[in-house]
């Protein structure tokens, strides 16, 4: 439904409002749909293209432009640009049912599609589709939300999912190349082996060079012990391992 602004009847279409409590008063801007994300990643540049008006409201749907005296006591200012501008950049962004459910199917969407790359099952080392995993995480009862990133969730997801066992599923390995001066990786052989896996191949000049297949949970690890060291690298070669040949047998 159109927002009317009572002063000039201007109507507001395709609107996005962003929302900013400040003290006890609440405050609002009327931006273009989509805009406001644009504006704060920096793609947008033209004030005009995200304001519908430049104006400080206490309800945009009532037309109730803020008071002088509300903002001066809220903001320390009655400056309405530099208001706006700390509404746009740090407000709640509100958005239209229509809005909610394109960004809440847009997340899931992103949440399945990560869990199916990052996982398989451990019988056939085949990834799962998402309607697969989407079946799943409706059996352990847990919702994607929108106030979450798409990675966060999915990464709490697969940790449910792997614990759960609804269906066969573990994490997939990654393939790593590590690089050190061949006397540094003797020293750390002892804490080093214990996190990788099957070795695809390794090489010992003045440098050892290893490739090898690990758990993703042994990464960060590895990463914190190998960045002690001057002249030592870590690779990732392929951030999920699947097997190829099961894959193009099954497709």
């Amino acid at each position: 439904m159109p927002i009317n602004q009572p002063s000039n009847q201007i109507k507001l279409t395709n609107v996005s409002l962003v929302r900013m409590k400040k003290g006890k008063k609440r405050f609002e801007i009327a931006c273009y749909q989509n805009k406001v994300q644009d504006w704060r990643s920096n793609v947008e540049k033209d004030i005009d293209e995200v304001l519908q008006i430049p104006q400080v409201f206490l309800n945009v749907s009532k037309g109730q432009v803020a008071p002088n005296d509300d903002l001066q006591k809220s903001f320390g200012t009655t400056n309405q640009d530099k208001i706006v501008m700390e509404i746009l950049q740090k407000g709640e962004i509100q958005l239209s049912e229509k809005e909610r459910q394109a960004k809440g199917s847009q997340i899931q969407a992103e949440v399945l599609q990560i869990i199916s790359t990052k996982c398989i099952n451990p019988r056939n080392k085949k990834r799962y589709p998402p309607t697969m995993i989407q079946k799943a995480l409706a059996e352990l009862k847990l919702n994607i939300v929108t106030t979450k990133a798409a990675k966060t969730q999915a990464l709490e997801a697969i940790r449910a999912l792997v614990s759960a066992q609804i269906i066969p599923i573990v994490r997939a390995k990654m393939r790593i190349k590590i690089t050190l001066e061949s006397k540094e990786a003797k020293k750390l052989s002892e804490r080093l082996m214990p996190l990788l896996g099957d070795i695809d191949s390794e090489d010992s000049g003045r440098f050892h060079e290893v490739i090898s297949l690990i758990d993703p949970v042994n990464y960060r690890e590895l990463v914190e012990l190998i960045d002690n060291n001057k002249n030592g690298s870590i690779e990732v070669l392929d951030m999920a391992v699947i097997d190829e040949i099961s894959e193009n047998t099954n497709s």
